[in-house]
């Protein structure tokens, strides 16, 4: 089916099948946001998605320099739970890739490209002591880790508090006598090339379910089949009114496409008791932020992506049109200069 994804003209009758999505926000917090998503394809709720979890760049430990280290972790260990510790990255789409940057050589001492941090942790009782991501000092407070700033945030908020179970995330246990010396390098990333770059925990999405009972055949139903019926569903889709005796859909978005109940009125004789379609045009979707960006952002972050892929589509398709036009016109300069 030509130009379905929202673009373009079919066949030579020059009909436009361009669409134009529309979202609405149903709920939104720092890190959950769910919305509809209309009047598009499939195709373009994946993109979405997969530009949600894989393209949108966040900031990451990426080179961790070790000079000290006597706890019971190797270095290497150590790095990688370093890496995987969620940084606020708010401004990561004003930041430079490093294997783009310029204006340095990669030593992580660039304010383009890098964000440094360090780590001086020694213990001297007999106590374990905690190593955690609150003990990372960076000397820019907007990339701090994610759950150091929120704990700043909550202690503001409750008059200087500090609770004491909001220690951060671990990174080692120190004994007596023992000590971590690092300095580490933070860089832009993107998922598709390492999980710790990615900015989503969950990003789904659903087709919007389209459900219609019969009427007709639902009133040939005594009350206990009606409620049995109801109860075959895994998920509370359907209900039953108390003052009409009717079965209502209560929930359509409660419904996981698993034909239940359309087994349900099969075997009880009633094929045709209820239709369930998916509306091909209608997405739900549901996301989640590890916190180094708020869910909205990374939303708007992964359009701005997704139109920046879509321009360089258009400019090599233009390039294309271009080489087709004057093609047979440079090769006959071409031959001609021979």
């Amino acid at each position: 089916m030509e130009g379905a994804g929202g673009g373009g003209s079919g066949g030579g009758s020059g009909v436009s099948y361009q669409r134009f999505p529309r979202v609405r926000i149903r709920e939104m917090k720092d890190e959950y946001m769910k919305f509809e998503l209309r009047d598009t394809d499939a195709s373009m709720a994946n993109a979405l998605r997969r530009v949600m979890l894989s393209e949108v760049p966040t900031i990451a430990i990426d080179l961790v320099e070790i000079e000290v280290n006597s706890s019971v972790l190797n270095d290497e260990f150590i790095a990688h739970r370093l890496g995987l510790i969620p940084l606020c990255s708010e401004r990561a789409m004003e930041m430079r890739f490093s294997r783009d940057c310029d204006a340095c050589d990669g030593d992580g001492e660039c304010p383009y490209c890098s964000i440094e941090f360090q780590l001086n942790v020694r213990c001297d009782s007999d106590q374990t002591l905690d190593v955690t991501s609150a003990d990372l000092h960076c000397h820019d407070h907007r990339f701090l880790p994610v759950d150091v700033a929120q704990r700043a945030l909550a202690a503001e908020a409750a008059g200087g508090y500090d609770a004491p179970e909001q220690r951060g995330i671990i990174i080692v246990k120190l004994r007596r006598g023992q000590e971590l010396r690092l300095r580490a390098i933070a860089r832009k990333g993107i998922g598709k090339d390492h999980a710790k770059w990615s900015p989503g925990a969950t990003v789904t999405f659903m087709y919007e379910p389209e459900i219609h009972i019969n009427e007709e055949l639902m009133e040939t139903l005594t009350h206990n089949e009606k409620l049995s019926w109801i109860e075959s569903s895994p998920t509370k889709v359907f209900d039953l009114d108390p003052k009409t005796d009717q079965v209502i859909v209560a929930d359509p978005e409660a419904y996981t496409y698993d034909e239940e109940v359309i087994k349900k009125a099969e075997a009880i004789g009633k094929p045709g008791l209820v239709e369930i379609y998916a509306r091909e045009d209608s997405f739900i979707f549901t996301v989640e932020s590890t916190g180094a960006i708020p869910a909205y952002q990374m939303v708007m972050n992964a359009i701005e992506v997704l139109k920046q892929k879509l321009d360089a589509v258009r400019l090599s398709d233009d390039i294309q049109d271009n080489d087709d036009q004057f093609g047979d016109l440079t090769r006959n300069i071409q031959g001609a200069a021979l």
